[in-house]
């Protein structure tokens, strides 16, 4: 059994996940035994296949046509054979041992799933630590971004300690870490989901069972595009996930 694998969903970024794939080979030791899968979703020619030879531990998957993140995701879990599984995203850049740190505070907790500090590209905290979302509070996030302040630092536990580890009932998608036997028993992500709302549906379904934790001392950085701000597409795609999230949730 290896002690990590990790899953990263492409989608025409190419560079992007082989900067991610360099870095996490770069900044993990040798003794934690880990495979690294490569989905690839792409829908335009790229040469992943094989640039990534160059990578011993590296599996390249590559799809028919664009299933979704979460379905990308799940295509490995059939395979996977590991104590700890990593849902990486491929605008992530480790600088440092960051699965050491993570590894061992899960060994150490009973935390299901937990998740780093992700930071910006100037090292600071990302709010991706969450209170479940509201229809209220995905609104506001929306369309409202200079009101409610008050309601969105509480929303994203501006009053939390992040020099110390706590319980966390949703953090986005974009580093986490989730013991293999729990993943596969929660089946991975509800493939509904085509894309936005399945980290949030996931991090509930693991709250559900289990306890989602933060790590302080492992960080990642992000280089978040938030990408349905920008694009018309992209946000009716994240308004039909917040409708079938919140249909399923009640």
């Amino acid at each position: 059994m290896k002690d990590l694998t990790v899953s990263i969903v492409a989608f025409n970024d190419e560079e992007d996940v082989l900067t991610v794939v360099r870095t996490i080979e770069e900044h993990t030791p040798s003794l934690i035994a880990k495979t690294i899968y490569i989905v690839d979703n792409s829908d335009k020619p790229n040469s992943l296949a094989s640039s990534l030879k160059q990578f011993d531990d590296v599996e390249y998957l590559k799809q028919s046509q664009n299933c979704g993140f979460g379905a990308g995701h799940n295509k490995v879990l059939d395979i996977i054979d590991s104590k700890y599984h990593a849902i990486v995203n491929p605008d992530i850049i480790l600088k440092e041992d960051t699965f050491t740190p993570l590894l061992s505070f899960m060994d150490k907790t009973e935390a299901g799933m937990a998740a780093p500090r992700i930071l910006d590209e100037k090292g600071e905290l990302i709010k991706a630590y969450r209170l479940d979302p509201t229809p209220f509070d995905m609104f506001i996030r929306m369309f409202l971004k200079g009101m409610f302040k008050k309601r969105k630092a509480q929303h994203t536990m501006q009053n939390m300690d992040y020099t110390k580890p706590f319980k966390v009932p949703f953090v986005q998608g974009s580093f986490l870490v989730i013991r293999t036997e729990l993943f596969k028993k929660l089946h991975g992500f509800d493939e509904r989901f085509f894309l936005y709302m399945e980290d949030a549906d996931l991090c509930r379904r693991v709250n559900s069972v289990s306890t989602l934790m933060y790590c302080p001392d492992a960080s990642v950085v992000h280089l978040w595009g938030q990408g349905s701000h920008k694009s018309l597409k992209l946000f009716r795609m994240h308004v039909s996930s917040m409708i079938k999230y919140f249909k399923k949730w009640k």
